[in-house]
Protein backbone atom coordinates (compact mmCIF):
# COMPACT_ATOMS: atom_id res chain seq x y z
CA UNK A 1 0.00 0.00 0.00
CA UNK A 2 1.10 3.20 -0.79
CA UNK A 3 2.47 5.64 2.02
CA UNK A 4 -0.09 7.98 2.40
CA UNK A 5 -2.51 4.94 3.51
CA UNK A 6 0.00 4.19 6.44
CA UNK A 7 -0.26 8.08 7.65
CA UNK A 8 -3.64 7.88 7.12
CA UNK A 9 -3.53 5.45 9.73
CA UNK A 10 -1.69 6.87 11.94
CA UNK A 11 -3.55 9.99 11.75
CA UNK A 12 -6.43 7.81 12.70
CA UNK A 13 -5.10 6.24 15.89
CA UNK A 14 -3.78 9.68 16.92
CA UNK A 15 -6.87 11.90 16.62
CA UNK A 16 -9.06 8.40 18.71
CA UNK A 17 -5.97 8.89 21.79
CA UNK A 18 -6.52 12.68 21.64
CA UNK A 19 -10.48 12.46 21.63
CA UNK A 20 -10.20 9.41 24.66
CA UNK A 21 -8.03 12.11 26.25
CA UNK A 22 -10.28 15.39 25.97
CA UNK A 23 -13.30 13.51 27.21
CA UNK A 24 -11.10 11.94 29.85
CA UNK A 25 -10.56 15.67 31.29
CA UNK A 26 -14.30 16.81 30.69
CA UNK A 27 -15.17 13.80 32.81
CA UNK A 28 -12.79 14.43 35.73
CA UNK A 29 -14.05 18.19 35.88
CA UNK A 30 -17.20 16.77 35.72
CA UNK A 31 -17.15 14.45 38.37
CA UNK A 32 -14.38 16.03 40.44
CA UNK A 33 -15.39 20.13 40.44
CA UNK A 34 -19.01 19.54 40.39
CA UNK A 35 -21.50 20.77 43.21
CA UNK A 36 -21.41 17.90 46.70
CA UNK A 37 -24.72 15.82 46.21
CA UNK A 38 -25.65 16.80 41.94
CA UNK A 39 -25.93 13.39 40.50
CA UNK A 40 -26.52 12.89 37.12
CA UNK A 41 -30.54 12.80 37.67
CA UNK A 42 -30.19 16.73 39.04
CA UNK A 43 -27.59 17.74 36.76
CA UNK A 44 -27.76 19.51 34.02
CA UNK A 45 -27.96 17.81 30.77
CA UNK A 46 -25.22 18.80 29.08
CA UNK A 47 -22.55 17.68 31.47
CA UNK A 48 -24.63 13.99 31.72
CA UNK A 49 -24.30 14.25 27.55
CA UNK A 50 -20.81 14.68 27.42
CA UNK A 51 -19.73 11.62 30.42
CA UNK A 52 -22.11 9.06 28.38
CA UNK A 53 -19.37 10.56 25.57
CA UNK A 54 -16.76 9.60 27.80
CA UNK A 55 -17.97 6.04 28.47
CA UNK A 56 -19.09 5.18 24.84
CA UNK A 57 -15.05 6.25 23.88
CA UNK A 58 -13.89 3.84 26.69
CA UNK A 59 -16.27 0.74 25.32
CA UNK A 60 -15.67 1.38 21.65
CA UNK A 61 -12.22 3.48 21.00
CA UNK A 62 -10.05 0.50 21.46
CA UNK A 63 -11.13 -1.07 18.85
CA UNK A 64 -10.45 1.38 16.01
CA UNK A 65 -6.17 1.07 16.56
CA UNK A 66 -6.58 -2.92 17.28
CA UNK A 67 -8.76 -2.99 13.61
CA UNK A 68 -6.23 -0.56 12.33
CA UNK A 69 -3.55 -2.45 13.56
CA UNK A 70 -4.71 -6.08 12.10
CA UNK A 71 -4.63 -4.26 9.13
CA UNK A 72 -1.10 -2.75 9.39
CA UNK A 73 -0.15 -6.40 10.33
CA UNK A 74 -2.32 -7.89 7.37
CA UNK A 75 -0.44 -5.69 4.79
CA UNK A 76 2.76 -5.51 6.34
CA UNK A 77 3.96 -9.03 8.50
CA UNK A 78 1.70 -11.51 6.34
CA UNK A 79 -0.50 -12.05 9.10
CA UNK A 80 -3.83 -13.73 7.24
CA UNK A 81 -6.83 -12.13 9.93
CA UNK A 82 -8.66 -11.15 7.03
CA UNK A 83 -7.32 -13.08 3.84
CA UNK A 84 -9.48 -15.32 3.03
CA UNK A 85 -7.54 -17.69 0.98
CA UNK A 86 -5.57 -18.70 4.04
CA UNK A 87 -8.45 -19.02 6.59
CA UNK A 88 -8.90 -15.78 7.74
CA UNK A 89 -12.06 -13.82 7.28
CA UNK A 90 -12.95 -10.37 4.96
CA UNK A 91 -16.02 -9.72 6.77
CA UNK A 92 -14.07 -9.35 10.30
CA UNK A 93 -12.66 -6.13 8.87
CA UNK A 94 -16.07 -4.71 8.78
CA UNK A 95 -17.48 -5.82 11.88
CA UNK A 96 -14.39 -3.93 13.73
CA UNK A 97 -14.83 -1.00 11.78
CA UNK A 98 -18.66 -0.62 12.12
CA UNK A 99 -18.37 -1.83 16.19
CA UNK A 100 -16.51 1.53 16.18
CA UNK A 101 -18.31 3.40 13.70
CA UNK A 102 -21.79 3.35 14.50
CA UNK A 103 -21.55 4.29 18.00
CA UNK A 104 -19.36 7.20 16.71
CA UNK A 105 -22.30 8.55 15.32
CA UNK A 106 -23.76 8.74 18.81
CA UNK A 107 -20.47 10.49 20.54
CA UNK A 108 -20.59 12.62 17.95
CA UNK A 109 -24.19 13.96 18.37
CA UNK A 110 -24.57 13.12 22.45
CA UNK A 111 -22.71 16.76 22.98
CA UNK A 112 -25.43 18.29 20.15
CA UNK A 113 -27.88 17.13 22.54
CA UNK A 114 -26.75 18.74 25.11
CA UNK A 115 -26.45 21.70 23.45
CA UNK A 116 -29.84 21.56 22.59
CA UNK A 117 -31.10 20.43 26.16
CA UNK A 118 -29.65 23.74 27.65
CA UNK A 119 -30.91 25.98 25.06
CA UNK A 120 -34.36 24.40 25.01
CA UNK A 121 -34.78 25.20 28.20
CA UNK A 122 -33.94 28.53 28.76
CA UNK A 123 -36.03 29.59 25.90
CA UNK A 124 -38.54 27.75 27.10
CA UNK A 125 -38.71 30.47 29.48
CA UNK A 126 -37.73 27.81 32.45
CA UNK A 127 -33.92 26.38 33.57
CA UNK A 128 -34.43 22.52 32.59
CA UNK A 129 -36.29 20.72 29.53
CA UNK A 130 -39.66 18.75 30.21
CA UNK A 131 -39.08 15.35 32.12
CA UNK A 132 -34.84 15.97 32.93
CA UNK A 133 -34.68 13.01 34.55
CA UNK A 134 -36.60 10.90 31.69
CA UNK A 135 -33.74 12.72 29.15
CA UNK A 136 -30.90 11.25 31.46
CA UNK A 137 -32.59 7.56 30.96
CA UNK A 138 -33.18 8.52 27.11
CA UNK A 139 -29.44 9.43 26.28
CA UNK A 140 -28.47 6.24 28.43
CA UNK A 141 -30.56 4.30 26.72
CA UNK A 142 -29.63 5.52 23.09
CA UNK A 143 -25.88 5.13 24.22
CA UNK A 144 -26.45 1.60 24.91
CA UNK A 145 -28.36 0.28 22.59
CA UNK A 146 -26.52 2.27 20.11
CA UNK A 147 -23.49 0.18 20.59
CA UNK A 148 -24.92 -2.80 19.94
CA UNK A 149 -26.62 -2.24 16.58
CA UNK A 150 -23.44 -2.21 14.21
CA UNK A 151 -24.24 -5.17 12.19
CA UNK A 152 -27.06 -2.91 10.75
CA UNK A 153 -24.60 -1.31 8.14
CA UNK A 154 -23.51 -4.68 6.36
CA UNK A 155 -26.82 -6.65 6.23
CA UNK A 156 -25.83 -7.58 2.29
CA UNK A 157 -22.31 -9.32 3.55
CA UNK A 158 -24.45 -12.58 3.89
CA UNK A 159 -25.87 -12.21 7.58
CA UNK A 160 -27.77 -15.24 8.21
CA UNK A 161 -31.87 -14.64 9.19
CA UNK A 162 -31.18 -14.64 13.21
CA UNK A 163 -28.15 -12.16 12.99
CA UNK A 164 -30.35 -9.95 10.55
CA UNK A 165 -33.48 -10.08 12.81
CA UNK A 166 -31.27 -9.34 16.00
CA UNK A 167 -30.03 -5.91 14.32
CA UNK A 168 -33.59 -5.24 13.17
CA UNK A 169 -35.37 -5.54 16.12
CA UNK A 170 -32.78 -3.64 18.37
CA UNK A 171 -32.36 -0.56 15.32
CA UNK A 172 -36.10 -0.53 15.67
CA UNK A 173 -35.66 -0.49 19.96
CA UNK A 174 -33.45 2.96 19.49
CA UNK A 175 -36.71 4.76 18.56
CA UNK A 176 -37.80 4.33 22.05
CA UNK A 177 -35.53 6.62 23.90
CA UNK A 178 -35.12 8.47 20.72
CA UNK A 179 -39.39 9.56 20.93
CA UNK A 180 -38.86 10.00 24.36
CA UNK A 181 -36.32 13.25 23.43
CA UNK A 182 -38.42 14.65 21.13
CA UNK A 183 -41.56 14.68 22.84
CA UNK A 184 -39.94 16.31 25.87
CA UNK A 185 -38.61 18.70 23.65
CA UNK A 186 -41.71 19.52 21.79
CA UNK A 187 -43.22 19.72 25.55
CA UNK A 188 -41.05 22.21 26.18
CA UNK A 189 -40.72 24.67 23.20
CA UNK A 190 -44.50 24.53 22.81
CA UNK A 191 -46.19 24.52 26.53
CA UNK A 192 -43.08 26.61 27.78
CA UNK A 193 -43.64 29.66 30.57
CA UNK A 194 -42.25 32.16 27.99
CA UNK A 195 -42.16 31.60 24.13
CA UNK A 196 -39.70 33.94 22.20
CA UNK A 197 -41.22 32.37 18.87
CA UNK A 198 -38.94 34.68 16.70
CA UNK A 199 -35.96 34.31 18.41
CA UNK A 200 -32.56 32.24 17.42
CA UNK A 201 -32.62 29.52 20.05
CA UNK A 202 -35.75 28.84 19.64
CA UNK A 203 -36.27 29.00 15.87
CA UNK A 204 -33.17 26.57 15.41
CA UNK A 205 -34.24 24.31 17.96
CA UNK A 206 -38.07 23.76 16.47
CA UNK A 207 -35.84 23.31 13.09
CA UNK A 208 -33.13 20.28 14.55
CA UNK A 209 -36.40 18.71 16.32
CA UNK A 210 -38.20 18.41 13.18
CA UNK A 211 -35.46 17.68 10.66
CA UNK A 212 -33.95 15.12 13.38
CA UNK A 213 -37.64 13.45 13.53
CA UNK A 214 -37.04 12.91 9.94
CA UNK A 215 -33.79 11.40 9.47
CA UNK A 216 -34.71 8.99 12.50
CA UNK A 217 -38.13 8.12 10.52
CA UNK A 218 -35.89 7.28 7.76
CA UNK A 219 -33.01 5.38 10.12
CA UNK A 220 -35.94 2.83 10.77
CA UNK A 221 -36.46 2.17 7.29
CA UNK A 222 -33.22 1.82 6.63
CA UNK A 223 -32.94 -0.30 9.84
CA UNK A 224 -35.62 -3.00 8.42
CA UNK A 225 -33.14 -5.88 7.15
CA UNK A 226 -35.78 -6.54 3.90
CA UNK A 227 -35.96 -2.90 2.38
CA UNK A 228 -32.24 -1.69 3.55
CA UNK A 229 -31.20 -4.55 0.71
CA UNK A 230 -32.68 -2.83 -1.58
CA UNK A 231 -31.72 0.95 -0.56
CA UNK A 232 -28.37 0.15 0.90
CA UNK A 233 -25.56 2.25 -0.84
CA UNK A 234 -28.34 4.77 -2.77
CA UNK A 235 -28.56 8.27 -1.76
CA UNK A 236 -31.54 7.54 0.25
CA UNK A 237 -28.27 6.59 3.04
CA UNK A 238 -27.27 9.48 2.36
CA UNK A 239 -30.21 12.00 3.10
CA UNK A 240 -30.69 9.92 5.99
CA UNK A 241 -27.46 10.55 7.84
CA UNK A 242 -26.95 14.13 6.48
CA UNK A 243 -30.37 14.73 8.24
CA UNK A 244 -28.77 12.82 11.81
CA UNK A 245 -25.39 14.51 11.55
CA UNK A 246 -25.63 18.00 10.04
CA UNK A 247 -28.82 18.84 10.85
CA UNK A 248 -28.61 16.99 14.92
CA UNK A 249 -24.80 17.69 15.61
CA UNK A 250 -23.95 20.82 13.47
CA UNK A 251 -27.18 23.11 13.53
CA UNK A 252 -27.14 22.17 17.66
CA UNK A 253 -23.89 23.93 17.88
CA UNK A 254 -25.11 26.69 15.45
CA UNK A 255 -27.73 26.75 17.75
CA UNK A 256 -25.64 27.15 21.18
CA UNK A 257 -23.43 29.91 19.08
CA UNK A 258 -26.18 32.05 18.42
CA UNK A 259 -27.98 31.42 21.70
CA UNK A 260 -24.75 32.05 23.51
CA UNK A 261 -23.97 35.47 21.51
CA UNK A 262 -27.62 36.88 22.30
CA UNK A 263 -26.77 36.10 25.87
CA UNK A 264 -23.50 37.69 26.02
CA UNK A 265 -23.96 40.62 24.44
CA UNK A 266 -27.68 41.41 25.89
CA UNK A 267 -27.52 39.13 29.09
CA UNK A 268 -30.79 37.57 28.08
CA UNK A 269 -32.35 36.01 24.98
CA UNK A 270 -33.83 38.45 22.54
CA UNK A 271 -37.98 38.37 21.98
CA UNK A 272 -37.26 39.16 18.41
CA UNK A 273 -34.42 38.59 16.27
CA UNK A 274 -35.50 39.88 12.41
CA UNK A 275 -31.87 38.60 11.23
CA UNK A 276 -32.33 34.97 12.82
CA UNK A 277 -35.50 34.69 10.64
CA UNK A 278 -34.13 35.56 7.38
CA UNK A 279 -31.19 33.36 8.61
CA UNK A 280 -33.56 30.42 9.51
CA UNK A 281 -35.73 30.98 6.41
CA UNK A 282 -32.59 30.78 4.27
CA UNK A 283 -31.33 27.29 6.03
CA UNK A 284 -34.28 25.72 6.01
CA UNK A 285 -35.21 26.17 2.54
CA UNK A 286 -31.78 25.54 1.27
CA UNK A 287 -32.18 21.72 3.96
CA UNK A 288 -35.32 21.02 2.58
CA UNK A 289 -34.03 21.58 -1.16
CA UNK A 290 -31.10 19.75 -0.95
CA UNK A 291 -32.11 16.57 0.88
CA UNK A 292 -36.18 16.20 0.36
CA UNK A 293 -35.31 14.94 -3.63
CA UNK A 294 -32.28 12.74 -2.44
CA UNK A 295 -35.00 10.42 -0.64
CA UNK A 296 -36.93 10.78 -3.84
CA UNK A 297 -33.29 9.16 -5.61
CA UNK A 298 -32.14 6.64 -3.55
CA UNK A 299 -36.06 4.90 -3.80
CA UNK A 300 -35.71 5.47 -7.62
CA UNK A 301 -33.11 3.88 -6.90
CA UNK A 302 -29.68 6.14 -7.54
CA UNK A 303 -26.51 4.78 -6.55
CA UNK A 304 -24.12 6.42 -4.19
CA UNK A 305 -20.40 7.36 -5.12
CA UNK A 306 -21.59 6.91 -9.38
CA UNK A 307 -20.81 9.75 -11.18
CA UNK A 308 -22.44 9.51 -14.25
CA UNK A 309 -26.62 8.62 -13.90
CA UNK A 310 -29.26 8.69 -16.16
CA UNK A 311 -30.72 11.88 -17.37
CA UNK A 312 -34.10 11.02 -15.74
CA UNK A 313 -32.20 12.19 -12.14
CA UNK A 314 -30.77 15.27 -13.91
CA UNK A 315 -33.43 17.78 -12.17
CA UNK A 316 -33.77 16.09 -8.53
CA UNK A 317 -29.99 16.40 -8.72
CA UNK A 318 -30.07 19.53 -10.35
CA UNK A 319 -32.43 20.46 -7.50
CA UNK A 320 -30.59 19.32 -4.68
CA UNK A 321 -27.03 21.10 -6.15
CA UNK A 322 -28.82 24.56 -5.47
CA UNK A 323 -30.60 23.68 -2.35
CA UNK A 324 -26.43 22.84 -1.26
CA UNK A 325 -25.57 26.05 -2.35
CA UNK A 326 -28.11 28.53 -0.77
CA UNK A 327 -27.38 26.43 2.65
CA UNK A 328 -23.96 27.20 2.30
CA UNK A 329 -24.29 31.08 1.33
CA UNK A 330 -26.68 31.26 4.80
CA UNK A 331 -23.96 29.49 6.88
CA UNK A 332 -21.38 31.92 5.49
CA UNK A 333 -23.78 35.27 6.23
CA UNK A 334 -23.59 33.75 9.73
CA UNK A 335 -19.95 32.75 10.08
CA UNK A 336 -19.43 36.52 9.23
CA UNK A 337 -21.91 37.91 11.53
CA UNK A 338 -20.08 35.54 13.83
CA UNK A 339 -16.86 37.07 13.39
CA UNK A 340 -18.15 40.37 13.51
CA UNK A 341 -19.05 40.36 17.22
CA UNK A 342 -16.22 38.34 18.28
CA UNK A 343 -13.74 40.93 17.16
CA UNK A 344 -16.56 43.48 19.23
CA UNK A 345 -16.60 41.13 22.05
CA UNK A 346 -12.40 40.94 22.38
CA UNK A 347 -12.15 45.11 21.53
CA UNK A 348 -14.90 46.11 24.48
CA UNK A 349 -13.18 46.84 27.69
CA UNK A 350 -14.81 44.43 30.07
CA UNK A 351 -17.19 45.17 32.69
CA UNK A 352 -16.18 44.38 36.60
CA UNK A 353 -17.73 41.38 37.89
CA UNK A 354 -19.59 43.14 40.89
CA UNK A 355 -21.56 45.43 38.24
CA UNK A 356 -24.74 43.93 36.71
CA UNK A 357 -24.30 45.62 33.15
CA UNK A 358 -25.29 42.94 30.67
CA UNK A 359 -23.63 45.04 27.96
CA UNK A 360 -19.86 45.79 27.38
CA UNK A 361 -18.77 42.66 29.41
CA UNK A 362 -16.53 40.56 26.99
CA UNK A 363 -16.24 37.27 25.98
CA UNK A 364 -13.98 36.15 28.21
CA UNK A 365 -15.43 38.07 31.44
CA UNK A 366 -18.72 35.98 30.72
CA UNK A 367 -19.76 33.70 34.02
CA UNK A 368 -21.28 30.55 33.41
CA UNK A 369 -25.48 30.92 34.64
CA UNK A 370 -25.95 27.08 35.75
CA UNK A 371 -25.55 25.79 39.25
CA UNK A 372 -23.03 22.82 38.43
CA UNK A 373 -20.18 24.38 39.51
Amino acid sequence: MPVQVYTTIGALVYNGTSSLGGSLNYYCTIGGLRVPGLGLGVQYLFPVSVTLVFLLLLGVLPVLPGTLGALVSDTCYNTVYMDPSFGGDPVLYQHFFWYFGHPEVYILILPGFGVLNQVVGCTGGGVLVYGDQSMVLAMSCISVLGSLVWGHHIYTTGLEADTRSYYTGVTVMISLPTGTKLTNWVYTLVGGLVRVSLSSGYLYSGMVVGMFTLGGTTGIVLGNAAVDVSLHDTYYVVSHFHFILSLGTLVSILVGVLYSQEVVVLGFPPYSSPVSVYHYTGIYLGVVVTFLPLHLLGYNPQPRRVYSFPDTYNPWSTLSSLGSVLTVLCLLVVGTLGGVLYIYLISTPATPQYTSTPRGSNFFSYRAQSLDW
